[in-house]
């Protein structure tokens, strides 16, 4: 079914009766050619890519819970491709790229705001290394530039920038092309554009192990509602990913932790842009329903608890109190917390595993919703094909072998 705005005011003309289901609810079948454990984002979006790009058409999308209702329905939205080294970069801006065009591609409305992100720097240091990654990031291509903070007081007129405030601004750099999309509409639109195409989406479906060859490769998964064949399987479950690996009989050098975010009640238009403290690591924008979407840094011990604790919600809180005083009286309505898969060097791990025919997309940390069209695209590629994409060699798990890490945590100090 197309979506478009003749239809919308059709449906609307005669009580909406029209629509049908965005997407099945079949029964598993016996056995696939492909089978994706893990019906978020990622997920999601390799199935549509194998067949949207490859053909493969028997496809089956496992979720023990509801569709997007891990990592990619709780974060906070922002995308962008800011970052340091080479490779990511590269790996972030296709993602980005692919995002602006999303939309079209799925008949689906995402609600892409490419409203920007400013970075904001509070010392001198934090400006020498902001000029050093802005440095790197223009040499890899991406559209990042200085700012003084004459023009952050005018893109963010609600921030203290007083002389005597906690967190003095002494200026910070800005990416335009970034900005944020509906969590839930990503999901929707890559779960209705697979369907379209054939792949079983099935939910309530919790893989409890894996099926084995004679020569110890994947033949297939158990699950909660029976055993199901496969010839290749692929695992795009976030923080639950080394829970799977241990099943299947290997380790991932994976820590899964829980990061908070928060919302307020909805408030007029007061914010543009994504803003991103180096100092506090507190980040915000401002949701289409006028909440303000507010997020910090990860809770301090390994958890796989989706709501946090206290004390880092006190930490986040306190430096909105501090940085944007205004805000001090406004009220929450919710807080929730994603799981994330966070490895040493910050860098995603892409490809095959030490398992043959068991492909994974996981390491994302606390990035993983602006890299879902890049990870589904790349995880699809290696399955469909048996050789990596080229933006995605430099991301896989042998590299812990032979120490070829991508440290974007070390090197650019971008937490999100």
């Amino acid at each position: 079914m197309d979506y478009s705005g003749w239809r919308v005011v059709r449906e609307g003309l005669r009580g909406q009766t029209g629509w049908a289901k965005a997407w099945r609810d079949p029964v598993p079948k016996p056995a696939y050619d492909v089978v994706i454990v893990g019906g978020g984002g990622h997920g999601l979006a390799t199935a549509y890519y194998l067949a949207k790009n490859h053909g493969i058409r028997n496809i089956a999308v496992l979720e023990k819970g509801w569709l997007g209702g891990g990592n990619t329905g709780r974060n906070t939205t922002v995308i962008r491709s800011n970052y340091y080294y080479r490779e990511s970069a590269a790996l972030y801006d296709f993602s980005l790229k692919l995002y602006e065009g999303l939309a079209r591609e799925l008949n689906y409305n995402v609600m892409f705001s490419q409203r920007g992100i400013i970075t904001l720097a509070h010392s001198r240091h934090d400006l020498e290394a902001a000029t050093r990654w802005v440095g790197a990031m223009r040499i890899n291509g991406v559209d990042t530039d200085m700012i003084d903070p004459a023009e952050i007081a005018r893109r963010v007129p609600i921030l203290d920038m007083s002389p005597d405030a906690r967190y003095p601004v002494l200026g910070g750099f800005a990416q335009k092309r970034a900005g944020t999309a509906r969590h839930d509409a990503v999901a929707w639109g890559y779960a209705r554009a697979a369907d379209a195409l054939g792949v079983d989406i099935i939910q309530q479906c919790e893989v409890t192990g894996f099926r084995r060859n004679a020569d110890g490769s994947i033949a297939g998964v158990e699950t909660s509602r029976g055993p199901i064949n496969a010839k290749t399987v692929g695992i795009a479950a976030a923080g639950h990913s080394t829970m799977l690996a241990d099943m299947a009989g290997f380790r991932l050098p994976v820590t899964s932790y829980a990061l908070q975010a928060f919302v307020t009640e909805p408030l007029k238009p007061i914010l543009d842009t994504v803003v991103l403290s180096l100092a506090t690591g507190l980040y915000l924008s401002q949701s289409d329903k006028g909440g303000l979407v507010i997020g910090g840094a990860l809770d301090l011990y390994p958890s796989y608890a989706q709501r946090g604790n206290m004390p880092m919600a006190r930490n986040v809180l306190g430096a909105v109190a501090q940085q944007f005083p205004s805000l001090g009286r406004v009220r929450f309505l919710r807080q929730w917390a994603g799981i994330v898969d966070v490895v040493q060097d910050s860098s995603p791990i892409l490809g095959a595993t030490p398992v043959p025919n068991l492909f994974i997309n996981c390491g994302w940390g606390t990035g993983g919703f602006k890299a879902i069209p890049a990870g589904g695209t790349l995880l699809a590629h290696h399955i469909a094909t048996g050789m990596p994409h080229a933006l995605a060699t430099p991301f896989s798990l042998n590299r812990f072998s032979t120490g070829a890490l991508i440290d974007e945590a070390a090197a650019s100090g971008i937490a999100h």
